[in-house]
Formats: C-alpha cells, structure tokens, sequence
C-alpha cells in the first residue's frame, strides 16, 4: 500500500498536467498499478527465502501452505518443487492474464457502467449461492452474513483489516512457537 501510494504521489509531482489527477488520467492509473504489481511479487522474496510474510496476502498465502503441510522457508535445494511450481505458475498466470485480458477489456467497461446498488446485489446473490451450494447448508449462508456484516462494521468504524487476518492466521503458530522457545529455555527468558 505504501509503494503504490509513494509512486502515485511521484507521478503527480513530475506530470506536466497534475490537476488531471483524481479524475482517471491514465498516468495516475497506471504508475501506482505497476508498483503495485512489482511490490507484491518482491514480498514473496522474503516468504519464500525466510518464512516470513510480507503483506497480509502472503499471511494468508503461508497459512494455506501450512494447512496442506508445505512449508515455505527455506527454499530446499534438494526438493525445490513447491518453490519452482509457484514460480511456474506466476508466469503461467500472467501470460494467461494477457491473452485473456485484452480482448476482454470491451467488457470489463460495460460492467464498470452498471449502476453499484445493482452491481453490489448481482454479487450478494452470487455470494449467497456460492456460499449455499459448497455444501447445501443454510448455516453456512449465516455464517458467512456474520462475518460480512461483522467486515461492514469494522469498515464502518475506521479499523484496519489487514492486522485482523495476520493475527487469525498468524496467532496459533506464534503460540506454538513460544511454547516451544519455552521449553528450550526452560522456562527463563
């Protein structure tokens, strides 16, 4: 977040036209998009070299990684098959995002023009559907409007999310390791 907003900020100083900022010039668009996008690949650097997440989003991607038993740091030389696989499929993905994407950009325009109130209902019925038909639970459906309405409020009243999900994933690995720093120093810091 930070980069992106430092390069938006650049771009306006040294345009030759800053007052077109804020009102879509391509130049305000585009520059803190491509720093976004060269940031969140250099954050798997320190995931990948160290185990330790960079951004909320690598948080959550090492967690999932955990989950099925991988673990991501250090990149083992013997077996680099996790690590080579998730480069291979960063490039398989944005060659797939470029020939996919340019044709398609008549139509992510149209979907732009659909009025919000129509265009947050449309996903709100996707979400409950999707949500219904993982397992056709309607406790799912509740929980999941828990937990949306619980991401309104917290939206509402000015709190960040991103701390929230480094701790859910985070905090019983944390625990774990403190445990375990415990027993090794036999209970003395």
């Amino acid at each position: 977040m930070v980069p992106t907003l430092i390069s938006y900020g650049l771009e306006k100083r040294i345009s030759r036209h800053p007052e077109r900022f804020g009102t879509g010039a391509i130049e305000g668009v585009a520059a803190p998009e491509s720093c976004n996008n060269a940031a969140a690949v250099g954050g798997f650097v320190p995931l990948f070299a160290l185990g330790i997440p960079s951004n909320p989003f690598n948080a959550v991607l090492i967690g999932a990684l955990m989950i099925y038993g991988l673990t991501p740091a250090p990149v083992d030389s013997e077996k680099p098959g996790p690590f080579l696989g998730d480069c291979g499929q960063h490039v398989l993905g944005n060659v797939m995002l470029v020939f996919l994407n340019l044709p398609l950009i008549p139509l992510w325009v149209k979907v732009l023009r659909i009025p919000y109130t129509l265009l947050s209902i449309i996903i709100l019925v996707f979400c409950f559907l999707g949500t219904y038909s993982l397992n056709n639970n309607l406790y799912d459906v509740i929980v999941m409007f828990a937990f949306g309405v619980f991401g309104y409020l917290i939206d509402k009243y000015g709190y960040e999310p991103a701390p929230l999900i480094l701790a859910f994933v985070l905090g019983p690995l944390l625990e774990v390791r403190f445990r375990q720093s415990m027993i090794v120093s036999d209970g003395t810091s």
